[in-house]
């Protein structure tokens, strides 16, 4: 909950967050020393169709991130005279608008509203296995092979199957760009967002032409990339001259005050977290929420298969990053959870007393042990492997699916939850193979920094820890991905000289949660040769059924 805080002093100043997520616009007001005041959020409409398609509205999501500002600054009680920058980060979506801003349709049904196609949306899954078939220098930086999630495969199935819309656009924005555009009018992209869902060489500087013409997207070289992204800053940059008359006076706040460059969500969680450790290079930060991303920097470029990146200053300036993570997270344990006969019982009970149904089986399992790290004997004999939409990281393999064993015949709450503890379980041993990728590999982590709304209970971040080995920090802050984006108006605004520095004053530790030892860490290290086993089946089953 946020806390209830008013002006304290005639000349104290506010930085406005502000945090596009899959299913609602959010903004928290900060001071400079990261104590958030007050936030407020707007749903947001997703559309989603078989095939994997999923889509949004730009103009639905302006009028959300508008709503939202309003409302935590009125919950706040502070005059918006002294809110001095702002900040956005968004999900890295791909917004399709043709002259003069007006939205384009990017589904095949023809709806300008729907304008947006959405990070998780598989459409171009074809497209993508086409562009990893050309072998492409570009691809040593997306971890050797690139995902549907990304944009060139969509931009690439927007001119195959919809050449109107892909002909007729002005601009093809990330989330978060068309937000700084939006409030701007300024047409610059973040490093961050082109490095990377674009292919953008942020270490060179450059878009590679070749790359474009070889997967048959030429005509964006030879527009000099003006579609794109023809002035590429990093993230925090002040954008045009600051907040235009018409965005200030859909937000409610005064022209002018500097906006940054944006980050893609999951970044800005990153930054609001690792500068808790002040060790950003051994620090992994995850994000998680709907998915989940792991962020770790490195000085050197640190070439990992299946892990996207290395990218350049891509969440800390002057920094290499890898960004692995699994496109369901919070999204898999809802999926999980809804197919036991007691869901509905469960969800129930949940609204009643005020919980989320996954906030309200974490609790369940709690009071059911003596301690948190207990929690995974309810879960004996069960295990998830919940890679509903494929398998990120890793293996970078979008056709793997879940798999569930060991269910029996139980119908009541109690098996509800101890399917629930597997499947967080599994979450933490996917989290493992990353981490274990990245370290074999020369990336290795000592701490995990912890964000987002699904990982928020004292019992996953303690299974999280138990079931990676290795110790989970939760930030101070109570809405890190918020805090990220108000850090990037504070450094646009130059209430610091750059990000780390902005890290270092903003973000502080709350609490630690240590891995379990002795019998517990025993029978988690016998669960994730389990888990092992049955993906290697799994994928076992599908090469057989595809021959």
């Amino acid at each position: 909950m946020a806390q209830d805080h008013t002006l304290s002093t005639p000349g104290e100043t506010y930085l406005l967050g502000i945090d596009v997520g899959t299913g609602s616009a959010r903004a928290g007001l900060f001071d400079t020393a990261g104590t958030m005041l007050a936030s407020d959020k707007r749903d947001i409409t997703l559309w989603q169709e078989s095939g994997g398609v999923a889509e949004q509205s730009s103009d639905e999501i302006w009028s959300s991130v508008c709503g939202a500002v309003r409302g935590a600054v009125e919950k706040a009680g502070v005059d918006p005279s002294r809110i001095v920058a702002m900040g956005f980060d968004a999900t890295c979506s791909l917004v399709v608008l043709g002259e003069g801003g007006k939205p384009l349709p990017v589904g095949t049904g023809g709806d300008p509203r729907r304008n947006i196609i959405v990070w998780m949306d598989h459409r171009a899954t074809d497209q993508a296995e086409r562009i990893n078939a050309t072998g492409h220098s570009v691809l040593d930086y997306v971890g050797g092979i690139i995902s549907p999630e990304m944009e060139t495969p969509k931009l690439l199935w927007l001119k195959e199957n919809l050449a109107e819309t892909y002909h007729g656009a002005w601009q093809f924005f990330d989330l978060a760009d068309f937000l700084g555009w939006k409030a701007t009018g300024d047409l610059a992209r973040s490093s961050c967002t082109v490095t990377c869902k674009w292919t953008y060489l942020a270490h060179e500087d450059r878009w590679d032409p070749d790359y474009f013409r070889l997967i048959g997207l030429g005509d964006l070289p030879d527009e000099d990339f003006a579609s794109v992204g023809q002035r590429i800053v990093p993230s925090g940059t002040p954008l045009g001259q600051g907040l235009s008359a018409e965005a200030a006076a859909d937000l409610g706040l005064r022209p002018g005050i500097p906006v940054g460059a944006g980050l893609i969500d999951a970044h800005a969680g990153g930054i609001g977290t690792v500068g808790a450790k002040k060790e950003p290079e051994r620090t992994l930060a995850y994000v998680f929420g709907t998915s989940s991303c792991t962020m770790t920097s490195t000085q050197e470029p640190v070439f990992i298969p299946g892990v996207w990146g290395p990218y350049y200053q891509a969440m800390v300036p002057g920094m290499w990053l890898n960004e692995g993570g699994q496109s369901a997270a919070g999204a898999a344990v809802d999926q999980l959870v809804s197919f036991h006969p007691a869901a509905a019982e469960a969800r129930q009970s949940a609204n009643n007393e005020g919980y989320s149904l996954p906030g309200w089986l974490a609790e369940r399992a709690r009071q059911s042990v003596d301690t948190p790290s207990d929690a995974v004997t309810l879960a004996r004999g069960l295990h998830v492997v919940p890679e509903f939409l494929g398998n990120r990281a890793p293996f970078a393999d979008p056709q793997s699916r879940a798999v569930i064993a060991g269910l029996g015949m139980e119908r009541g709450v109690d098996s509800l939850v101890a399917l629930y503890v597997a499947g967080i379980c599994g979450l933490g041993y996917g989290l493992r193979q990353i981490i274990e990728t990245q370290a074999e590999n020369g990336a290795p982590v000592d701490t995990i920094a912890i964000s987002g709304g699904a990982g928020s209970h004292p019992l996953v971040r303690q299974l999280l820890a138990d079931t990676t080995g290795l110790p989970v920090l939760a930030p101070r802050a109570q809405e890190p991905v918020l805090l990220g984006s108000a850090m990037l108006g504070a450094v646009a605004a130059g209430c610091f000289t750059d990000i780390p520095t902005a890290m270092a004053a903003m973000s502080s530790a709350d609490a630690v949660y240590n891995p379990a030892t002795g019998q517990v860490a025993a029978l988690h290290e016998e669960r994730y040769r389990s888990y092992r086993q049955l993906q290697d089946v799994a994928r076992s089953i599908r090469r057989a059924a595809e021959h």
